[in-house]
């Protein structure tokens, strides 16, 4: 697009505010949420957690027994927070995939070239991404309920572990978004991955801290993964506590302003080049 036309399309000054964004971000999350009930590869981000979760239970309910392990009625309580946690980190990476898919195949060069507030095509992608995160939260409370597990902090608990998942989601939908507007690739979005699995594996997702030692025990404390989930574990197994709720919302909320100054950097960066 040559710089003539992008000042000829480019919205007007203050487009980003007042209604006008409305509209079009409804319509874009809307777009992304079908996105993500319609691919097939959403199921492995629910399927995923779900068969780690029994196979975890059936091997380690027994540890529940060793001193310092938390008090919990089985093993699935434990890792109830860790499910959602997972489940949600690994679905907000496909708002990145998506919006990768969108750069490569020029639907958002094609978006530029409209009056669409700028702000909306970046979170018309994550609002679909945290929709998703708090369905899968809902779907893994029932499931893991069916299985045992319970919240004991209660209602109150369980919408605050819903509105722990959507932060989560926007969280790491907020990297994701942000990498794949700096590159423009579904395989670099898709290749961090792994760093995702590694970074939530060194954490006290699935063991409590209190029983590693050494370097794992040292790079689980500092992991923020750690606390946030050690917030919702908290709520799940001993009961409803404002500091547990402020601690797992709060540091997701605080994850999530980081990286949604990245991926708004990296959109308007994006924009200035198209």
């Amino acid at each position: 697009m040559s710089p003539s036309a992008a000042t000829e399309v480019a919205p007007p000054e203050g487009a980003l505010d007042g209604p006008s964004l409305g509209p079009p971000l409804r319509a874009l999350a809307r777009r992304s949420s079908v996105a993500f009930r319609r691919r097939p590869g959403s199921l492995f981000p629910v399927v995923m957690p779900l068969f780690f979760a029994a196979l975890s239970t059936a091997s380690f309910q027994r540890a529940t027994g060793i001193e310092g392990f938390p008090e919990v009625d089985g093993f699935l309580d434990f890792l109830l927070a860790a499910t959602i946690t997972q489940g949600v980190l690994f679905g907000g990476i496909q708002a990145g995939a998506d919006m990768a898919l969108d750069v490569q195949d020029g639907f958002f060069e094609r978006l530029l070239a409209t009056p669409v507030p700028r702000l909306a095509l970046l979170l018309g992608h994550l609002a679909g991404a945290v929709a998703f995160a708090a369905l899968q939260t809902v779907f893994f409370l029932v499931v893991l309920g069916i299985g045992g597990a319970s919240v004991k902090a209660g209602p109150a608990g369980v919408v605050v572990l819903v509105l722990y998942g959507g932060l989560v989601a926007l969280a790491i939908g907020g990297v994701m978004v942000g990498v794949a507007l700096r590159t423009g690739s579904t395989e670099a979005v898709q290749g961090s991955f792994p760093l995702v699995f590694i970074l939530l594996f060194l954490s006290s997702a699935f063991f409590p801290t209190a029983l590693m030692s050494g370097w794992y025990r040292d790079l689980a404390e500092a992991n923020p993964v750690s606390w946030m989930v050690d917030g919702a574990r908290e709520l799940v197994i001993e009961g409803w506590s404002f500091g547990a709720a402020a601690q797992a919302l709060g540091v997701a909320a605080g994850l999530a302003a980081l990286t949604m100054a990245f991926a708004t950097r990296s959109l308007a960066r994006r924009v200035r080049a198209s």
